[in-house]
């Protein structure tokens, strides 16, 4: 058995976990820290890497507590090197450092963004217990959706994947966050929204959904977010108490909104949003068929990939086409360590181990 010990640091989520054979959880522990950045509406980087400061030893202590084994027992550390805020990959990477130099154990240096192709491919238990997820039919097509990501990829297999499109602009994830200010709706964004967009009418807006080159595989969200924005506060004017400033203001607000107008807008952004995704996933296909290069699963992971519209329409998506859909479970969909330490065992298996001079890198791997 190789049991993987993996650490996670990029954003503001510290979490630790156990992952035996690269995908049954042992253990999989995330503190959060929405409660720290809530009144701020999003991250604040500073706050956010001093709370993993605080957070990060008795993180990993409970991941292997709960797992029931000792730190001799791990086959390797894995540690979510890249991409990220710099300040909170830090902390996790000087902790994963730390634990494999005093333990002699490999170091694993893992990219986050395809660590979420990985979570689809977890199943909570033992190796001993009876549930068993299917394998993944390689090759594949992998979307990544978070807040920070919205990428394409084709995926031969777990650790050979080839970039076929990104977000030019927001990451979707961060456009629900946006849509979330403008509609007061609450913090996180995503889950605010989902919630608030079964109530409403996504018929209610025309709001676009961006295509950009008929041949693009890439993403772009910045024009739903200000479309929303003049929808519901009206056009930005300049401030008639100061003339003179470069101040704006709007029409109206959000809060100005009744429940069920705000209702209405969530739903016709949930649906322009998704029909976005739905849509590059579609012209994918498309053009890897064309290629003869077509696929036989479909593979959604990051924060998003919970959003209740978008597992619906995906699961359509893969009758239709005839590929097999793989979401991650809910628990693994946002930013975890379990998924580190699961593609991180793939990782070893193919020998590629880092050195301790390993970097931590803001940007995503092309």
């Amino acid at each position: 058995m190789t049991l993987i010990l993996g650490i996670e640091s990029s954003c503001d989520e510290t979490a630790a976990a156990v992952v035996a054979d690269g995908r049954f959880v042992r253990s999989s522990i995330v503190a959060s820290q929405h409660e720290l950045h809530r009144k701020y509406g999003g991250v604040v980087p500073e706050i956010a890497s001093r709370a993993h400061l605080e957070r990060i030893g008795p993180v990993v202590d409970e991941a292997l507590k709960t797992a029931g084994v000792e730190l001799d027992a791990i086959s390797a550390v894995a540690i979510g090197h890249r991409p990220g805020l710099i300040g909170s990959l830090l902390v996790g990477l000087a902790a994963a450092k730390a634990l494999a130099w005093s333990t002699g154990k490999p170091l694993i240096g893992v990219d986050h963004v395809h660590a979420h192709l990985h979570a689809a491919a977890l199943v909570d238990g033992g190796c001993d217990d009876d549930r068993r997820s299917a394998d993944i039919a390689m090759p594949a097509l992998g979307l990544v959706v978070s807040g920070g990501h919205t990428s394409l990829y084709e995926l031969r297999s777990i650790t050979d994947i080839r970039l076929l499109g990104h977000t030019i602009d927001d990451a979707v994830g961060e456009a629900y966050d946006k849509a979330a200010v403008i509609l007061a709706a609450g913090y996180p964004g995503g889950p605010a929204i989902d919630k608030l967009a079964q109530r409403g009418d996504p018929t209610a807006h025309d709001l676009p959904r961006a295509a950009l080159r008929r041949e693009s595989l890439d993403f772009s969200f910045s024009g739903l977010k200000t479309a929303l924005l003049y929808a519901v506060q009206g056009r930005p004017q300049r401030s008639k108490a100061k003339p003179r400033a470069s101040e704006t203001v709007f029409e109206r607000s959000g809060e100005d909104l009744t429940e069920s107008q705000r209702a209405d807008f969530a739903a016709s952004f949930q649906a322009a949003a998704v029909d976005a995704l739905i849509l590059k996933i579609e012209r994918a296909l498309g053009a890897l068929a064309a290629e003869d290069r077509s696929v036989q699963s479909l593979i959604i992971g990051g924060g998003v990939s919970a959003n209740s519209l978008l597992r619906c329409r995906a699961a359509e998506l893969g009758e239709t086409h005839s590929v097999s859909v793989h979401l991650a479970a809910l628990p693994y969909c946002v930013d975890n360590a379990a998924m580190i330490a699961g593609l991180g065992c793939e990782l070893l298996q193919l020998g590629r181990c880092a050195d301790l001079d390993l970097s931590a890198v803001t940007s995503a791997s092309i």
